[in-house]
């Protein structure tokens, strides 16, 4: 079953980055906490979303629902919305998704993408885009299989933490960009 993540799910959502984070060969690379998940889902101005999927009976799944233990989270899609100008249409980004490797192959990262796919229809998003890891033969089949394929002609770049900081002159006497990139409010001024 596939349904909206609940701040009940937080912890085990986190746990999944994190078996992610080491299938993705990056063990040590989930700087997030629960708290920090907790907010960006469910905070005052939520930054993403979250599917879930369970182990409540789903198609495709060979255990029969009566004989199956109590649902457990196996996989989740993490995402948030997007905006194009070259189309002027909202779409869709797809941080992460994942489903635990004893549960692969049963129909839940189809589920999870089908429901992504409605989410989009519904909302009138015209693209859903994601990275894939270019080592990760498997999923690329996966996506392709569904209709997905790479960008061609399009490389995906970043600037880490670092990298803003020196462009943003932060730390250099610049209180403001201090405070705009620690995320906290900026101080009050007194007169």
């Amino acid at each position: 079953m596939i349904r909206v993540a609940g701040p009940g799910d937080v912890e085990v959502v986190h746990r999944l980055v994190t078996e992610l984070a080491a299938y993705e060969k990056e063990p040590a690379a989930v700087a997030m906490t629960p708290a920090d998940l907790d907010t960006a889902l469910f905070g005052p101005v939520p930054a993403a979303h979250c599917l879930v999927a369970t182990t409540d009976h789903l198609a495709g799944d060979p255990t029969p629902p009566q004989v199956a233990a109590p649902p457990q989270v196996v996989g989740f899609a993490l995402w948030h919305p997007t905006f194009s100008t070259w189309t002027g249409q909202t779409g869709m980004y797809l941080v992460d998704l994942f489903v635990r490797p004893n549960h692969r192959r049963r129909g839940y990262g189809q589920a999870l993408l089908t429901t992504l796919a409605t989410i989009c229809a519904d909302r009138g998003y015209r693209r859903m885009e994601w990275a894939v890891l270019d080592w990760n033969a498997p999923a690329q089949a996966f996506y392709r299989s569904l209709g997905a394929g790479p960008i061609e002609g399009w490389t995906t770049w970043r600037m880490d933490a670092d990298a803003i900081t020196t462009l943003a002159g932060v730390g250099t006497g610049s209180a403001a960009a201090d405070d705009r990139l620690s995320r906290r409010p900026p101080k009050p001024t007194t007169a």
